[in-house]
């Protein structure tokens, strides 16, 4: 008896280890050295890269959950050496993007949820049960913990580390930590910035930016003018610069002992 469900067109790669009581559609790609558990549910318009490992009950390019779409052709794009644990969903683009995508050495633990649209750059880890809403991006080396989510279009910056149960409504600038509710600014992320083999010097300018940027009460645009003429000019500096300027939901707000500032 065949237990297994795999479409004539879908293209498996060298290597590739598939368990019992999985489904993949037409129109799937899978790289080599992948491995995909039993109870798995690939859909149409998915590309898995190389050496990923895909837990049981996993399903992966569902249609997204969006009135609008109308059966669109639409993908969801996977990267190498991404591990996707038991029960995570990641639903495929709608017609506005046309993917959704998941980069390379992500880990996606067990029932976290990475909805339409939305982009997970490189180095990616959402923690049990972290839902990401549609059209929401993670930029590189992003963490965050349990029981955690999302609102559509906010972009979280890279190396940002989210705690457990926070709701993400605003754009959360890179390098930092945040957690409470709402969700606020915790500090510079100096411990997962030391392993990932940032000097102290960077740390200490990425710190001198966020100092004058949560501490000083100044607004937006003049600790922008205060930065690019007083901080030493590194492309970290650079980063977190037009990473505010480039928001469009505005940046969250730093944690008071009364509670949290109104303003920036």
């Amino acid at each position: 008896m065949n237990y297994l469900n795999i479409h004539k067109n879908a293209k498996i790669g060298n290597n590739v280890t598939i368990q019992p009581f999985t489904t993949i559609e037409d129109d799937v790609k899978i790289g080599d050295n992948t491995w995909v558990g039993s109870n798995v549910t690939i859909f149409s318009g998915s590309r898995i890269g190389e050496s990923c490992k895909i837990y049981p009950g996993a399903v992966i390019g569902g249609k997204p959950q969006d009135l609008k779409f109308k059966d669109h052709k639409t993908y969801t794009i996977i990267g190498n050496h991404t591990t996707i644990r038991e029960y995570v969903t990641v639903n495929s683009g709608t017609q506005e993007t046309g993917k959704t995508v998941v980069g390379d050495h992500c880990l996606l633990m067990a029932y976290s949820h990475v909805g339409h649209d939305a982009i997970l750059k490189n180095n990616c880890i959402l923690a049990n049960c972290v839902h990401i809403g549609g059209h929401s991006e993670l930029e590189e080396y992003v963490t965050i913990q349990a029981v955690a989510g999302t609102q559509q279009f906010v972009k979280v910056g890279a190396y940002a580390f989210i705690g457990s149960g926070s709701i993400i409504r605003k754009d959360v600038p890179p390098f930092i930590k945040a957690a409470r509710e709402p969700l606020a600014f915790m500090g510079v992320n100096v411990i997962g910035l030391r392993r990932l083999d940032f000097t102290s010097k960077t740390i200490q300018i990425i710190q001198e930016v966020y100092r004058l940027l949560y501490f000083k009460n100044q607004g937006i645009k003049k600790v922008i003018a205060i930065s690019e003429e007083e901080i030493e000019d590194i492309p970290e500096r650079n980063q977190i610069i037009d990473f505010i300027c480039e928001s469009k939901n505005g940046i969250i707000r730093r944690a008071m002992k009364n509670g949290v500032k109104n303003g920036v």
